[in-house]
């Protein structure tokens, strides 16, 4: 019987209601708050001070215990340094994903259910599981059929955020925001006293850049390392960059004396060449065909499938913000129904049925429909 549960608590009103949610039903409930990043911005304090504050107010409100861990360098290891070499070898990963995986799927879970002997961990992710909000039909399911189910705010869904974690961990992980919407949440947030965290601003974009300018903050870690942009019609330079790390998979590139704007179409670290193509609908910033790397399943009834059948229909995205694109999959390649644009290496392929996240794989390449329609009027 689960009585005692961590929960993740960040400083936003998300993590916020869901301890309360937890309370309210009656659990023993704990708070901790994960210091991953030990930067300072711009004007000189720690960027995670205010929020360690906001947890701090919300915990006192609800009358819960909080304490904290640190997690800077394990983050520093598992996602940052990773970030720093998929930039250089020309990738463009997603710390969130990694971040997930690493820390708060893995050490920090480990951390609530065996140091700290609690009986779960709940976050404020907006997501749902099989085995209920509050794993009250925890005896229902065996521990293979638990999924990971998309929530009621399909808007906030943050299961392509959790489609790297570890399966086993969905067994133990609570998701209390799973049938509520923001606008219910934040109108919660205001009936229980928490006005501060209702009107706090929600932080996008990668957690360590903040406010930043991207290619400032990158050029702090990687050095210039100046290279050519071809084209890839012609194969003749059309300009120079400052390294491949600045650039990703889509960007526009702004050169001057053309008249078509191009865009990144592929890049060679080896070579440091960034391809690029004229117009926003070039056949080569499109795919059909996906290349993959091994699957983290997080349904064994389609894993099951795939490897019976040899492939899986399913449903495709790579950008959390982006509808679902209908697919095949097969093991190592994606085929999409409808062509993509700027699929990019070292994001995560993520797939779903119609009610929960199946799992991920990380893009090695997309094949461009340039190369597809060169190859069939080669072969016509």
């Amino acid at each position: 019987m689960i009585r005692n549960v961590v929960v993740g608590m960040s400083g936003g009103v998300d993590s916020a209601v869901s301890a309360h949610l937890l309370k309210e039903r009656g659990y023993n409930v704990l708070g901790v708050f994960m210091r991953n990043w030990d930067e300072h911005d711009e004007s000189g304090r720690c960027s995670g001070e205010q929020d360690l504050k906001d947890a701090e107010l919300a915990c006192r409100h609800l009358q819960i215990e909080l304490r904290q861990v640190n997690y800077v360098k394990q983050y520093w290891t598992a996602v940052f340094s990773q970030f720093l070499d998929d930039y250089q070898q020309g990738l463009t990963p997603n710390p969130d994903i990694l971040c997930n995986k690493h820390i708060k799927f893995d050490l920090f879970h480990r951390h609530a259910l065996h140091t700290l002997q609690y009986d779960a961990v709940a976050t404020g992710h907006y997501a749902r599981n099989s085995l209920g909000d509050f794993l009250e039909n925890g005896s229902s399911q065996t521990p293979e059929d638990v999924r990971l189910l998309i929530p009621a705010d399909t808007f906030k869904d943050q299961t392509f955020f959790l489609a790297g974690i570890p399966h086993a961990a969905l067994q133990r992980t609570m998701f209390p925001l799973g049938g509520l919407r923001k606008t219910e949440v934040k109108q919660l947030a205001r009936r229980i006293g928490l006005h501060r965290l209702a009107e706090k601003r929600e932080s996008t974009g990668i957690c360590f850049v903040g406010k930043r300018d991207f290619k400032a903050f990158i050029q702090e870690y990687i050095s210039s390392k100046p290279g050519h942009f071809v084209d890839v019609d012609s194969g003749a330079v059309v300009g120079t960059h400052e390294g491949i790390h600045q650039w990703t998979v889509g960007q526009r590139c702004r050169l001057s004396s053309h008249l078509q704007p191009y865009f990144v179409a592929r890049k060679d670290a080896a070579s440091n060449i960034i391809y690029v193509a004229a117009g926003h609908e070039h056949p080569a910033l499109h795919s059909t065909r996906i290349h993959i790397g091994e699957l983290n399943w997080l349904c064994n009834r389609a894993r099951q499938q795939l490897d019976s059948k040899g492939s899986l229909r399913c449903r495709f995205r790579f950008q959390h913000t982006k509808p679902l694109v209908d697919c095949q999959l097969r093991p190592f390649e994606v085929q999409l129904d409808a062509p993509l644009r700027a699929i990019t290496p070292g994001q995560y392929a993520v797939f779903y049925d119609d009610t929960a996240c199946l799992g991920a794989a990380r893009i090695l390449h997309g094949e461009p429909l340039q190369c597809l329609e060169q190859q069939m009027a080669v072969e016509r």
